[in-house]
């Protein structure tokens, strides 16, 4: 069965949180990283991996990030500190393939 997640991005200040889901956290905080998309995270320069949830099937996922996005700046901010109080980024050591 295929993973999903619901992953949080910000940038270098911590100024931005954006939130997203996926079936590939790796691929896709690479892209967010190598900024191959423009929009929101290549504007803000969110490329740093600071809160991941883990979900089996993608529709949970799906509405997981539509409840958080839904919540304030606050409840953003004690959710990344409760797992990664230091804000670092987590995706730190991964291997990412540039090619």
């Amino acid at each position: 069965m295929k993973k999903s997640y619901v992953y949080f991005m910000t940038n270098k200040n911590n100024t931005v949180i954006y939130i997203g889901v996926t079936s590939d956290l790796l691929k896709r905080v690479c892209q967010h990283k190598t900024k191959t998309y423009k929009g929101f995270t290549s504007k803000y320069n969110c490329n740093k991996l600071v809160y991941f949830e883990e979900f089996s099937d993608i529709n949970e996922a799906i509405i997981r990030e539509k409840q958080l996005k839904s919540g304030n700046r606050k409840r953003k901010e004690n959710l990344i500190n409760s797992e990664n109080s230091e804000w670092k980024d987590l995706s730190d050591g991964w291997l990412f393939n540039f090619s």
